[in-house]
């Protein structure tokens, strides 16, 4: 498939649409999430925990593990190998997540601070950190869809060799061992009190290195 067959299907009006609909649906999480603040933190939202319903509890996971096929399946609907649907899958979930904290804080003026503490996920147990960390990964994740989307031949052939690949799969464990590190302590009634941002911080420099790295290396040839 050549670069220019490729422009076409990943085109700047792709962009635009895959970028509306994460807008929109980042919004519709963030409107749940205001409901279900109202019924069981009313007073705000913040930590210990309250139980909810195990039946709530397993509609929520059922939401969040629909949210990602349907971004998948829009990322899906772009006619092009699976590398490209990849990657506009990445764009949709960093463009869907770090809106849905924009929509929050135009909603219910939530978070209150950089350092505000969040549920991060569900699935397979809650993922507990500072909102601004899955922000952040977000934000890596729509600078790779775009930077993809402007030069499609980084698609042309393989993409990136073994060993880029490894590093992106080993930081990407070691981000989410950072968001399990207060998972136990919270789930049984603790405040969490710790994030290892040092540990952040090093998988995400070392991540978003080793792409821009070989991408550039790829496009400067």
């Amino acid at each position: 498939m050549s670069s220019e067959k490729l422009n076409t299907e990943f085109s700047g009006g792709t962009l635009r649409n895959l970028f509306i609909f994460a807008l929109a649906m980042a919004y519709l999480e963030a409107a749940v999430v205001v409901y279900l603040r109202l019924l069981y933190y009313p007073h705000g939202f913040h930590f210990p925990l309250k139980i909810i319903p195990t039946k709530v509890a397993m509609v929520e996971i059922g939401r969040e593990f629909a949210t990602l096929i349907m971004l998948w399946f829009a990322a899906s609907l772009i006619r092009a190998r699976f590398r490209v649907r990849f990657t506009a899958f990445l764009f949709l979930f960093g463009v869907w997540d770090l809106f849905y904290y924009f929509w929050l804080k135009v909603l219910l003026n939530w978070p209150a601070s950089w350092t505000e503490w969040d549920i991060l996920f569900l699935i397979p147990v809650p993922w507990i950190g500072p909102w601004t960390a899955p922000a952040l990964v977000s934000v890596g994740f729509i600078l790779v869809g775009i930077l993809m989307w402007r030069k499609p031949q980084a698609f042309d052939g393989p993409a990136f060799g073994k060993r880029v690949w490894l590093v992106e799969i080993a930081v990407a464990l070691v981000i989410l061992i950072t968001f399990f590190w207060q998972t136990t302590p919270v789930v049984h009634g603790a405040i969490p009190d710790y994030y290892p941002w040092w540990l952040f911080a090093l998988a995400y420099l070392a991540g978003l290195g080793t792409f821009l790295s070989a991408y550039l290396k790829r496009n400067l040839k």
